[in-house]
């Protein structure tokens, strides 16, 4: 199974051992009550065990996002991701938390064929990673797979606006709901998403004013990127806000440059390489006196 226990003698892998204390689907939905949602709900996106170690404890929900297809594996665009990615690298999350409840990308084409072909795939998610949701694009055409997959104990949270694996459709990556009609039709999807079962849904690149007026209109809790500060939540990808990458999208807010520091880190590191001044007798195995 990929869900194991880890040897903490042996394996620099230490998870919180706190059995029961995770974030659960009634909970995150819970969070918005007649509307209003007092508390918003803190989302990034995790790929890795350590990464999910240090975001667990500040963090409502991780989502291990098939924007890993870009971050980890420097593909063009999420259209190329598998599902063996999205379970392995979903395994690695789960293991390392605890706290947060963990939800997979259900990858482009794993889903969109049948309501069947959806259950299959977020089965299979679900057993190998021990994830507790799946996410999944699309509004009013995917509402009868939210349903299925719902009434058959799969929780799913929904995605609509800009849908990056629909970006060869879109036409790129630009903001959504500039038009009147595609306002209308954004504001359709979210509530045909609600209606069908999704206990939350993504609002990714949305005009503020139409992610505002959604938030207000749908009775799950709306988690928001580049959209609006009044969500019910926020998510960001994690190597983004933390300043990894030269590129900042215009809604990401960075929040450090850890770029700079681990270039800046990695120039001191190869210099004392080459002048041989480390290692010293502090990192090098010596007799015992």
């Amino acid at each position: 199974m990929s869900t194991f226990t880890l040897d903490t003698a042996t394996s620099r892998a230490t998870p919180s051992p706190v059995p029961g204390k995770r974030m659960t689907v009634p909970g995150i939905k819970g969070r918005k009550k007649d509307g209003t949602t007092e508390r918003p709900i803190v989302m990034l996106t995790a790929y890795t065990m350590r990464t999910a170690q240090l975001l667990d404890p500040h963090c409502d929900l991780l989502l291990v996002g098939d924007s890993l297809g870009q971050v980890i594996y420097g593909l063009p665009s999420t259209v190329p991701v598998t599902l063996e990615m999205m379970c392995a690298h979903g395994a690695a999350v789960v293991r390392g938390s605890w706290h947060a409840l963990v939800a997979v990308d259900m990858p482009f084409g794993s889903y969109e064929a049948s309501p069947e072909q959806a259950f299959a795939s977020a089965a299979r998610v679900m057993k190998e990673t021990g994830c507790a949701a799946v996410k999944l694009e699309g509004g009013e055409a995917m509402a009868p797979t939210i349903r299925f997959l719902a009434e058959r104990g799969i929780p799913v949270i929904a995605h609509v606006g800009l849908t990056p694996q629909a970006v060869n459709a879109l036409g790129g990556y630009g903001a959504r709901g500039r038009s009147e009609a595609e306002a209308a039709k954004i504001l359709r999807d979210a509530q045909a998403v609600a209606d069908a079962g999704a206990f939350a849904v993504v609002l990714e690149g949305v005009m503020e004013d139409l992610a505002t007026e959604i938030t207000g209109k749908v009775a799950i809790p709306t988690i928001g990127i580049g959209a609006s500060a009044a969500c019910d939540g926020q998510v960001l990808v994690t190597e983004d806000m933390l300043g990894l990458f030269e590129r900042t999208p215009r809604f990401v807010k960075r929040y450090d440059d850890l770029a700079t520091r681990i270039g800046e880190a990695v120039e001191r590191y190869a210099g004392e390489v080459r002048d041989r001044s480390f290692p010293t007798a502090d990192q090098t195995y010596r007799p015992k006196t």
